[in-house]
């Protein structure tokens, strides 16, 4: 860390520890040419110029209205596709931005406003009109300045055809239990069968990769010593947020006892059972929870689905890109393919964002066709539709591929593997999906002229831009 060699030994040294190729990195610092030898490093200077930088790009409808994109330096070199603002007239576009923001009011009232299309309507316009009328009069009088103002009902007409046609409409659904909810564990036996640790040695080996030196380093358990072999278990089960002491004292102590006896099955002594309940805590902890999740029950009432915003504003997105790179046509693949996370796409005519990031060329492949058949589309960012789904006893967030309108439906594409299809993770998103598409075409089949929603869950070979997403929907939505 001096850029030189200190003469102690604590300071100068690199430990690997427990590396999964640990032989590997042995056997390439004893090679005359291993970077463990370097002296110097010559930097070639076109490395040099691919620096990074965090790029936020704002939906189109953003865009129209005076948001800009922009990196996280005020040097930024790259460049996104330009945005025709909504109105050339300052004052014109002073009081579209009011309006934009009446609009926005309407989101949480779903039962005035259900989406963006029900924004025409002649009540709806008046209140918006006069909304925005009396915030550019109060403007205006703290301002010092009274100017006549444009025609703001030709305005108002303006930004909300603009937001119809940048919006597709997502419901915020939150669903509630009604009445009290309980949970709790059944008791059950744990299957120990893959439990198979071994205890931990006190001493650490070092082999020095100059010198092929060797030492040995001996430390000691600073650690809590538990009374019973059986708390170790219990104090890495309580740090779980539906595991508690209170209420399941007794299965804990019960499935603790389980682990216990199996270790003391095949270790020597009482001993080196507290040495691997030592080491392993945590990892042991993870594989009783993972097995009482199995046995889990809720007791509840029923559910209530309420619909707390008719629609949602679209995000803007945060990207990390080359700033000496350029936004690519999203019609033609990449040269590098397998590095398809680090380009940016664009020349798109019907999404709702400027530029698009794909993790995949079928993610790419599938946009072409998006782009082409369908009214609006985007990717969505995290929080858009807050779907959560079980991974374990993890409860990750699901963030679909794509959601797409047509003059017919409103669909969330999701992409994968052929050979990922019946994973069980990517059913267990499934699921969530599915369900977030009967609550939303519950609430839209209740409103005039509103579209249903429709789940595609499409492997990469259903993917190709001659195809239609009619048929693509066909065959495997």
């Amino acid at each position: 860390p001096y850029g030189k060699r200190t003469g102690v030994t604590a300071v100068d040294r690199l430990n690997i520890v427990a590396h999964d190729r640990f032989q590997e990195i042995v056997d390439e610092a004893g090679k005359p040419d291993s970077t463990i030898r370097l002296q110097q490093v010559i930097l070639d200077v076109n490395d040099l110029e691919k620096k990074t930088e965090t790029l936020v790009v704002p939906s189109k409808l953003a865009g129209m209205f005076g948001a800009t994109s922009g990196g996280t330096s005020s040097s930024s070199r790259f460049s996104l596709p330009a945005i025709t603002p909504a109105f050339e007239n300052a004052e014109e576009s002073k009081i579209a931005r009011l309006a934009l923001d009446a609009i926005k009011k309407y989101e949480r009232q779903p039962d005035v406003v259900p989406s963006p299309r029900s924004l025409s309507r002649e009540e709806v316009q008046r209140a918006i009109v006069d909304q925005v009328n009396m915030a550019y009069r109060t403007e205006q009088i703290e301002f010092g300045s009274l100017k006549v103002a444009p025609d703001v009902a030709a305005i108002v007409a303006t930004t909300t055809r603009l937001v119809q046609e940048q919006t597709i409409s997502i419901p915020r659904i939150n669903v509630i239990p009604k009445g009290t909810v309980t949970s709790g564990f059944h008791p059950f036996t744990l299957d120990l069968n893959g439990m198979r640790y071994q205890p931990v040695s006190n001493e650490l080996h070092l082999q020095h990769l100059r010198t092929r030196e060797t030492e040995v380093i001996a430390f000691s358990d600073v650690r809590i010593r538990e009374e019973r072999l059986e708390d170790y278990v219990v104090s890495g089960l309580v740090d779980f947020d539906d595991v508690s002491y209170d209420a399941h004292a007794d299965l804990l102590y019960d499935l603790a006892g389980q682990v216990a006896r199996h270790l003391s099955g095949y270790l020597s002594d009482e001993n080196e059972v507290r040495k691997v309940l030592v080491a392993h805590q945590r990892e042991i902890a993870k594989f009783v929870h993972a097995q009482m999740l199995q046995h889990h029950t809720v007791k509840h009432v029923e559910y209530e689905v309420k619909i707390s915003d008719g629609y949602t504003d679209t995000k803007s997105q945060t990207f990390s890109v080359v700033v000496s790179e350029f936004v690519l046509d999203h019609r033609n693949p990449p040269a590098d393919k397998s590095n398809m996370a680090r380009y940016l796409f664009g020349k798109f005519d019907q999404c709702l964002y400027p530029v698009q990031r794909f993790q995949s060329d079928t993610e790419r492949r599938m946009a072409v066709i998006l782009d082409r058949d369908s009214s609006r589309w985007f990717k969505p960012v995290k929080g858009q539709f807050q779907l959560f789904y079980r991974n374990g006893a993890e409860q990750p967030e699901y963030v679909p591929d794509f959601v797409a309108e047509t003059p017919q439906h409103i669909y969330m594409v999701e992409t994968k593997a052929r050979n990922e299809m019946e994973d069980e993770v990517v059913q267990a998103k499934k699921t969530v999906a599915v369900e977030y598409c009967a609550r939303a075409s519950n609430f839209t089949s209740k409103h005039a002229g509103e579209k249903p929603w429709r789940y595609v869950l499409v492997p990469h070979d259903g993917v190709d831009e001659n195809f239609t997403l009619e048929g693509v929907v066909a065959k495997f939505g």
